[in-house]
């Protein structure tokens, strides 16, 4: 999402930080803390207002996470 042509809808401002934000899910990845869920993060330098975008999280990246657990 570089190069994001993204506006503040609290505050206009054009400027904003991404990050991402991994999260479990429901069932047995709850159980085993694996981290299934994936998004991206939008965030806005003045205010702080912040979106999230949800995007694929690979099989590969699933089982590592699990191992390193």
């Amino acid at each position: 999402m570089t190069n994001l042509n993204w506006e503040c809808p609290k505050c206009n401002n054009t400027q904003y930080e991404e990050d991402v934000l991994a999260a479990t899910g429901g069932g047995v990845t709850k159980f085993f803390n694996v981290q299934n869920k994936k998004f991206i993060t939008v965030s806005c330098t003045k205010c702080r207002y912040t979106e999230m975008y949800k995007t694929e999280s690979g099989t590969l990246e699933n089982i590592i996470d699990f191992f390193g657990n």
